[in-house]
């Protein structure tokens, strides 16, 4: 009866141990954990070092920790690196910190919309779907060749390469471009 007893709490960690690591994805070398926030999960990140500076700049920390739920288009370190040059030193100056909040707040949804949401809307859609950002922009989203892609309103298109990386309070679905207003 022990042993049996044993066996079951083993087996039992095992299962627990497997659900817990089933539920995190690995984003820029670093796991992220559905039990964690928005920042506690993006400052792991390797890939969005970029992103966390200036959301700490634009002083959006407090928010972004908040319950919500939101969805955010998380734009690797890589795609502002594709902005032309000096554009984030530009955005991250004090007295541009208005216009880097609405940059950023455009590349978040009030609510959790996990893929298959925003695919499921795009089908609805007829092949499109229009998301209104927390800044009050619009973002067009789209499927291609199985790929959701996300339009800006200056017709810049991000591919989703990372989605549904759950979170305390919403989704983040990494993607390869930032978004402009």
């Amino acid at each position: 009866m022990k042993n049996l007893k044993m066996q079951l709490v083993l087996v039992m960690s095992v299962l627990v141990t497997t659900l817990s690591y089933a539920q995190t994805k690995m984003v820029g070398g670093a796991e992220m954990y559905p039990s964690k926030n928005i920042i506690e999960n993006a400052v792991n990140s390797k890939d969005h070092t970029t992103l966390v500076a200036a959301v700490k700049a634009a002083e959006l920390v407090e928010t972004l920790s908040s319950d919500g739920p939101f969805t955010v288009f998380a734009p690797t370190n890589a795609a502002f690196g594709n902005l032309p040059e000096g554009t984030v030193a530009t955005l991250l100056k004090p007295e541009n910190k208005k216009q880097l909040q609405t940059v950023l707040t455009y590349h978040v949804i009030a609510g959790k919309f996990n893929a298959k949401d925003v695919i499921a809307a795009i089908k609805k859609g007829g092949g499109k779907v229009e998301l209104k950002t927390v800044s009050g922009g619009t973002l067009t989203a789209m499927l291609d060749n199985g790929s959701v892609k996300i339009m800006d309103s200056k017709g810049n298109i991000a591919t989703v390469t990372v989605a549904d990386v759950n979170q305390s309070n919403g989704v983040i679905h990494v993607v390869d471009t930032v978004l402009l207003p």
